[in-house]
């Protein structure tokens, strides 16, 4: 498919494919260039032993009129469940339970979820793109337009200096890591809860029981890690293993030890703080930008980012 009067879309997280779905509905010429092997971004599921289990964003919540209607359309697919609006919370008083709006999760993984956004898209994975210069061109091409969905220093390394305004917006942007370690048990043998916030924990923030949020009862936590100490561990995760399963047991107040531990690292998790303004980024230049950097780190907002640049682009091209 020619994008010389259309757009392509780096990035097939719920942003990108949001962004590319507008484009779509407008009858833009698109296409959407993922370097991973599956869709999701961030929402990302990994299968263990035959059941996947969430190893990016934990939930989400949802308080957007247009975001429930795709909500919605995941229900109706079967697709999505109401979780809980409870979590626990452990600090130096000890543990209490905090309320909140609903959590949705999803049976078969978040990613399942873009997966279904994406399914009528032109979606390519495993495509890497190199380089994105003025034109606008992504890899010598040129485009209509280019979008941009992935986290700010990632988008940094693809931009050309030359494209000044884009460039600045990512580089004002900052992210925190995390590491997302999956423990698996030869059975459930905690106090029944739904997911834990972890204040004040040199290793841990959030703990969730993955067996629950998926309505299977697997014995299968969920562990993410503090900034500090996911950065001490960015270049070999998997040495982190054991720390973080031994983090979980003193918490949580286990005796057996966890018969597999999987640590996932991601080196730009969360965005440290809405310096953009605006729900995305769109410039002279035909350059656009859209993710939870422009907002709250929700799924929602990396939704709402997305389409709303897609309805910008679809805009600007015509």
């Amino acid at each position: 498919m020619s994008v010389d009067r259309g757009a392509v879309v780096v990035g097939a997280g719920v942003a990108g494919v949001a962004c590319a779905v507008e484009l779509v509905r407008a009858g833009v010429p698109v296409q959407v260039r993922e370097r991973g092997h599956v869709c999701g971004g961030r929402m990302a599921s990994k299968r263990f032993a035959g059941r996947p289990a969430d190893i990016g964003a934990a939930y989400f919540t949802v308080s957007d009129t247009d975001f429930a209607a795709v909500v919605d359309t995941w229900r109706a697919a079967g697709l999505v469940r109401e979780w809980t609006d409870t979590f626990q919370s452990y600090d130096t008083n000890g543990r209490h339970e905090v309320p909140g709006p609903m959590r949705y999760a999803a049976p078969r993984g978040l990613r399942s979820l873009v997966e279904h956004l994406a399914a009528p898209l032109p979606v390519t994975v495993d495509r890497l793109v190199l380089s994105v210069g003025p034109g606008p061109t992504v890899d010598g091409e040129r485009v209509g337009a280019v979008a941009l969905a992935m986290p700010g220093p990632q988008a940094a390394l693809l931009l050309d200096p030359a494209l000044a305004d884009a460039t600045r917006v990512v580089q004002a942007q900052t992210w925190s890591p995390s590491l997302a370690a999956v423990l698996r048990f030869r059975s459930r043998h905690w106090a029944a809860f739904h997911g834990a916030f972890v204040n004040d924990h040199p290793v841990l923030s959030l703990v969730c029981d993955d067996g629950d949020r998926r309505g299977d009862d697997a014995p299968v936590l969920v562990a993410h890690t503090v900034p500090e100490f996911a950065a001490r561990h960015l270049a070999q995760p998997t040495a982190a293993g054991p720390a973080i399963a031994q983090a979980v047991r003193d918490l949580l107040g286990l005796h057996e030890e966890a018969a597999d531990v999987h640590v996932h690292r991601w080196t730009y998790a969360k965005p440290a703080g809405d310096t953009t303004g605006g729900t995305c980024h769109l410039d002279a230049d035909g350059i656009g930008l859209a993710g939870d950097a422009f907002g709250k780190p929700r799924v929602q907002s990396a939704w709402r980012s997305g389409r709303d640049l897609g309805r910008a682009l679809a805009a600007r091209l015509g």
